[in-house]
């Protein structure tokens, strides 16, 4: 939720076929005067020490690292190896049977970030945003099954902007799969801004890290998918429909480092709880996701989360539209679609992460 350059960015998304044929989210922000991905030694390639990947992806703790390597075929065109666990601390397994997709968004976040340092010269310190992301996805590629999870994700750059030596702004189309069937199709238009620049605009808020936010009671674990309290992102409100913001800025996957706004995946993970919640009786798979990032959320006022039904649109399945609503203006908006797992047998039982 990073507003540093145009509200407007054009995202297409790649639909995934019967064949097996995505505003504005900061990334991450490194340390500043952290090294500049120009300056280091070692090239990124499969294989590379995860001690060198957890830097390029911003996460301090290497369960939370997906990427593997990564390998240039173009000026614009890269190859990335991930690999997904068959068990998470936060993107468990949904109704024991699926991946979580929100694996997906996550990948393509850190894979972006990776390209970016390793390929396009970004300084660690560098702030990332995220405009809009969108994937597509079918619920029958997401089952575990008993084969390892090591995917592989096709990279497309275009509308390439410099800023100096670093990059200015792109758009990604990122493609994954594995074992020969894709898995999810998707995109983003990412910009950034250096370190100093980011302060400017940032201002006050840039001390918010160091600041206590007061944690919110939870709603129900099982009315939003999940086990454990801890992973609850939501907390009541008097409207239907509605619910506060939730943070826990101790969360070590959602919090994995200091952050002057809510992170992008957090409002995700909690577009994800509303639209669960607001299908009481059946399990919430977000294999459509089409999300717009308008304005930074701030940790330090009130922000409402909103959900209203979509009907099914064509050959896209029902879903849930989501706005995050904060001093009355929409900062975050996101449509999610799943299909009826009761119909296609794919699920019998009631989601259980922790």
């Amino acid at each position: 939720m990073v507003q540093i350059t145009s509200r407007s960015a054009s995202v297409s998304v790649e639909d995934v076929g019967a064949e097996g044929n995505t505003g504005h989210a900061e990334t991450s922000c490194g340390a500043p005067g952290s090294a500049t991905a120009a300056g280091m030694e070692q090239p990124v390639r499969r294989g590379s020490s995860p001690e060198h990947l957890r830097q390029l992806v911003h996460r301090p703790d290497a369960q939370d690292v997906f990427p593997t390597g990564l390998t240039r075929l173009t000026d614009s065109q890269f190859s990335v190896s991930a690999h997904w666990p068959r068990s998470h601390r936060f993107f468990a397994p949904v109704a024991s049977r699926h991946q979580d997709p929100l694996l997906i968004a996550e990948t393509m976040r850190q894979t972006t970030m990776l390209i970016a340092h390793a390929e396009f010269g970004v300084p660690l310190g560098d702030a990332f945003v995220m405009w809009e992301l969108r994937y597509f996805s079918e619920a029958e590629r997401l089952v575990l099954g008993e084969d390892p999870w090591d995917i592989t994700v096709d990279v497309s750059c275009s509308r390439i902007q410099r800023r100096g030596r670093s990059l200015g702004s792109m758009q990604l189309e990122l493609l994954l799969h594995r074992r020969g069937t894709v898995l999810a199709s998707g995109g983003g238009r990412i910009s950034c801004t250096s370190a100093r620049a980011y302060q400017r605009v940032r201002g006050h808020h840039s001390a918010m890290p160091d600041a206590r936010i007061p944690l919110l009671p939870a709603v129900a674990p099982r009315t939003v998918g999940r086990t454990s309290e801890r992973d609850v992102v939501l907390a009541p409100a008097a409207a239907p429909g509605t619910w506060a913001l939730r943070l826990d800025t101790g969360h070590p996957t959602l919090f994995s480092h200091a952050n002057d706004h809510v992170p992008g995946i957090l409002l995700l993970e909690a577009a994800r709880q509303a639209a669960q919640a607001a299908s009481p009786g059946r399990t919430f798979l977000p294999t459509s996701i089409q999300a717009d990032f308008l304005q930074y959320v701030e940790l330090d006022r009130p922000c409402w989360i909103e959900a209203l039904p979509v009907p099914a649109d064509g050959t896209l399945p029902a879903g849930v539209r989501i706005r995050a609503v904060q001093d009355d203006e929409p900062a975050f908006t996101c449509i999610l679609r799943t299909p009826d797992l009761r119909q296609t047998g794919l699920s019998d039982a009631r989601s259980r992460r922790s």
